[in-house]
């Protein structure tokens, strides 16, 4: 089974920041304090509101890490142009809705597939690994390859809502989605990565599915930081994730 990677979101840091204005706390200097804790890699998500992560996070994180920057990014011609400016490690297609407060599943592959399929193709010119925020579907793995994306990025919100809603027949469920996807989309060729609303104690049966060989997780490590720190959140997660992984050996 394949080492489990950490990616870690840190557009809240950034959300923080942005609520007072000005350059505290620093996003950049949490990629750092991330990288320190065992973070192997860094997520950030440029929106097109900028509610968030800004322009001169996404430079900087570019310039001053040593690990891969993941960018989060919508199809849009400013944020292809953006990504293939900054050529960052890797660049995750994700849907965008200005009034959603996050993500809130993933892309829609069927509904404008020759313009993902371009994205992608300029994307993957441009050197970066291109993944594709997309729902634990078998059929949708399907698509994804049919579009030449290396990687896939599964959804995993049902399952974390389910999960804190205590309703165990559709934790259940979910989980097999995640499974079933994982299993498929590897079958395939891809590599296999999952996020959203993952914490400390819902990531333990995702890292157990070996397909799956990193996990980006970001609103629970910043929330676990205002009473821990952030390096003690990020050891917490990891140890979680290593307990589920050593759980499916």
């Amino acid at each position: 089974m394949q080492p489990l990677r950490l990616g870690v979101n840190i557009d809240h840091v950034a959300t923080l920041r942005n609520a007072r204005g000005g350059f505290y706390p620093d996003p950049v200097r949490a990629a750092h304090e991330a990288i320190m804790a065992g973070a192997d890699g860094i997520t950030a998500h440029l929106r097109e509101d900028r509610r968030h992560i800004r322009d001169e996070d996404i430079e900087r994180l570019k310039r001053q890490i040593l690990t891969p920057l993941n960018f989060e990014m919508a199809t849009t011609d400013e944020m292809v142009a953006i990504a293939r400016r900054v050529r960052p490690h890797a660049a995750c297609l994700v849907p965008e809705k200005r009034e959603e407060r996050t993500t809130e599943g993933g892309l829609d592959l069927q509904g404008a597939p020759e313009r993902l399929a371009t994205v992608i193709s300029a994307l993957k010119d441009a050197g970066m690994r291109v993944s594709l925020f997309v729902e634990p579907e078998p059929a949708v793995m399907e698509l994804a390859h049919r579009l030449g994306a290396p990687v896939v990025e599964l959804h995993t919100g049902a399952y974390a809502e389910a999960f804190i809603a205590e309703e165990r027949s559709r934790t259940e469920a979910e989980l097999d989605r995640i499974r079933r996807a994982a299993a498929h989309g590897a079958s395939l060729g891809l590599e296999i990565h999952a996020g959203h609303g993952l914490t400390e104690q819902n990531v333990g049966p995702v890292a157990a599915i070996p397909q799956i060989v990193e996990l980006n997780i970001g609103h629970a490590l910043i929330g676990a930081a205002i009473f821990v720190g952030l390096g003690e959140a990020i050891r917490a997660m990891r140890a979680a994730m290593e307990r589920g992984r050593a759980g499916a050996r």
